[in-house]
């Protein structure tokens, strides 16, 4: 079994560490605060924007999974923990006697294509909003540092506590209808699937490519998506948007590499997932 850090105990990261623990992986989750309940595995309390708070933290891991989340949208958050502190990261591990491998979350947003073009990770990145070239920042930096890192772009994560566009469906918002702006989605238990798919091969041995996109089968547009929302939980239809808005993120991404390699959507489509969510609560509770 494998030594594993995972940095980033939140709702992605703590499912992950937490099923590597069950499969019998001697698996430390890192945290900047402590957790408000016990957990089967140790926690190192750590802020990796400071060095001098990594000083203890043990360096003989086989695998780092990078699965860091921002307080805000602010650039500086980005920068901090993307920049910094990966930096300090590195700088921490490059004295092991033995290099881990890495896996890091990313983002879809690193990809700036607007006009509902496909895109697969070999298309360029050159984002536009400061948060995502951090995110493409710190990307190249850990290809840099070693070729044993790799890289997973979610799309856009739903589920669990994640209801943004049902509450918008809830709201009966205007939607834009034409030109369609196209929508990528995942569901969270894919999210963990998914690293733990890409993790199993990396510790037996397989040689992966840097970068896997992560989004299920169908990017959809958003006006098929809301109105099918509307109808599975009752909500108001949405009307359509007279004057079309810039969308920055209006893209349609593959996932055929992920697919080739062997994985298997849990949720193959935004319908799968979001039929097994329970309606919103009411006012009236």
């Amino acid at each position: 079994m494998a030594k594993i850090l995972v940095i980033g105990c939140g709702d992605i990261g703590y499912p992950v560490a937490l099923r590597l623990h069950q499969l019998g992986h001697q698996v430390t989750g890192l945290k900047r605060s402590a957790p408000a309940n016990s957990t089967p595995f140790p926690i190192f309390i750590a802020d990796i924007r400071l060095a001098s708070s990594l000083v203890a933290l043990p360096s003989s891991f086989d695998a780092v999974i990078f699965i860091v989340a921002p307080d805000s949208r602010q650039a500086e958050e980005y920068q901090a923990l993307y920049d910094v502190g990966l930096r300090n990261l590195l700088a921490h591990f490059a004295a092991a006697e033995t290099s881990p491998c890495w896996l890091m979350v990313s983002s879809t947003s690193v990809y700036e294509q607007n006009s509902g073009e496909w895109v697969d990770e070999t298309s360029v990145t050159e984002p536009a909003s400061a948060t995502s070239r951090w995110l493409a920042a710190a990307e190249t930096r850990l290809w840099i540092a070693s070729d044993r890192s790799c890289v997973v772009r979610f799309s856009g994560i739903y589920g669990p506590g994640r209801d943004w566009l049902l509450r918008r469906a809830e709201r009966g918002e205007s939607i834009q209808q034409q030109p369609p702006s196209y929508t990528n989605r995942i569901h969270s238990e894919d999210c963990v699937a998914v690293l733990l798919f890409l993790l199993e091969k990396q510790l037996a041995g397989v040689a992966l490519e840097p970068c896997y996109l992560a989004t299920d089968d169908e990017p959809a547009p958003l006006w098929e998506v809301m109105n099918w929302l509307s109808q599975q939980f009752a909500c108001p239809p949405p009307s359509p948007l007279l004057v079309a808005p810039d969308s920055p993120q209006n893209k349609r991404c593959q996932n055929a590499r992920l697919k080739a390699l062997g994985y298997r959507f849990l949720y193959p489509s935004y319908r799968d997932g979001y039929a097994t969510v329970r309606p919103l609560p009411t006012a009236d509770g």
